[in-house]
């Protein structure tokens, strides 16, 4: 990896900065990807992914997304980190405001943050938009599909320990999330989340990677609900509305164990995660994937295993990619995505509401009334360029 390349993704990925601005000095920097995506397998125009854009048609805006952040120095301890995007939720360009806060460096290892952050939830929470700043164009999403939530409203402290042969990183989040967008059944509803509480601790090894443990809770507040058309008596063919998942602060709760290398030529990156949802009558959703890479020159070729396992069923997939450093901060990559679903599972397929209904009846009847539920299946085709500036 380039010196140049290394320099422009610190400067991109400045929320934890290892640095301090001087008093009235101001960084400016932008970060994006544009990049198209394909489902092949799946021909009745059904939606994949987080909130569903992936689809048989040639689309933009699953992948997409552009952001800028200004850093500015307001005394050399205390600093301002304001980070906005562009990207589609659901068929929808929105803009957001993901970081607002104040930044105050107390001493050299340790930082108090105020406001708008990230969610200490992934491995790449920090750098989630920022696609630069990892091998895939699209993060796996049998792992990264499993909380929705991306930024709260609180305070964190981040405590740097130098050792001889690394450096030990603590961190503590904890606020709230109010009004946030949640996308299930192809539909969006509101969901408050209350209480959050976020915990991490990395290791960056000097030699070996880095290692890294994380878990959050939070009190999550939703009504989940659909309209569909009825099959059972009394209410064939009437129209109704239909509560699918109530949540009154119901405790989420989210682990996360991650590891990753790079040593200019070989990486890897692999995360392991549990969701448990107190009272969604469900156990706990476990995934995982493994990543290994190889550089050749401006090439790195990668190849990911990931898989999602629910009380319903499982999803696995292979990933294939071949990336190409166009210039040191500009990254042109290609994906091939191959997923399976079992179980009569949809995994991360998008499911509608009528669809969870008529499967339910069919289980409930022992197959006399409703649609039996099925698995899924589909090639992924993505390719797009990732740069910072």
């Amino acid at each position: 990896m380039t010196t140049a390349r290394v320099l422009g993704l610190a400067i991109c990925l400045a929320s934890t900065s290892a640095f301090a601005l001087e008093q009235g000095e101001a960084l400016i920097n932008g970060f994006g990807t544009v990049g198209i995506t394909h489902l092949g397998g799946e021909d009745d125009g059904r939606g994949y992914g987080l909130s569903g854009q992936t689809n048989d048609s040639w689309r933009g805006d699953q992948l997409s997304k552009f952001g800028a952040q200004l850093t500015y120095g307001v005394t050399d301890t205390v600093g301002l980190t304001l980070q906005t995007t562009a990207k589609a939720y659901s068929d929808e360009w929105k803009a957001n405001l993901e970081w607002a806060y104040l930044s105050w460096q107390s001493t050299d290892n340790l930082m108090l943050r105020f406001g708008r952050l990230r969610t200490p939830v992934y491995m790449y929470s920090e750098s989630i938009d920022v696609g630069f700043a990892y091998p895939w164009l699209r993060l796996p999403d049998e792992v990264y599909s499993q909380v929705q939530l991306s930024n709260y409203e609180g305070a964190d402290l981040v405590y740097n320990l130098p050792l001889s042969f690394a450096t030990a990183s603590f961190q503590l989040a904890g606020g709230q999330a109010r009004n946030r967008d949640y996308y299930l059944y192809d539909d969006k509803f509101d969901i408050d989340y209350s209480k959050v509480f976020g915990a991490s601790v990395s290791l960056a090894t000097n030699d070996f990677g880095t290692f890294r443990i994380g878990y959050t809770e939070a009190g999550i507040e939703t009504d989940i609900s659909g309209t569909i058309v009825g099959i059972v008596p009394p209410g064939v063919g009437v129209t109704q509305e239909q509560s699918l998942l109530q949540l009154d602060k119901d405790k989420g709760k989210f682990t996360s164990i991650g590891y990753q290398y790079d040593n200019g030529t070989w990486l890897t990156a692999n995360e392991w995660t549990s969701r448990v949802i107190e009272n969604d009558n469900t156990h706990s959703t476990d995934s995982f994937y493994l990543m290994g890479g190889r550089r050749f020159g401006d090439f790195l070729a990668h190849v990911t295993y990931a898989q999602l396992d629910e009380d319903e069923g499982r999803q696995n997939s292979w990933t294939l990619g071949l990336n190409y450093n166009i210039l040191p901060t500009v990254v042109l990559k290609g994906e091939y995505k191959r997923v399976d679903t079992n179980g009569g599972y949809d995994g991360v397929f998008v499911r509608n509401s009528q669809e969870l209904y008529e499967n339910t009846v069919n289980s409930r009847t022992r197959g006399l009334l409703g649609v039996p539920a099925r698995n899924y299946d589909g090639d992924i085709i993505s390719a797009g360029v990732d740069f910072v500036f």
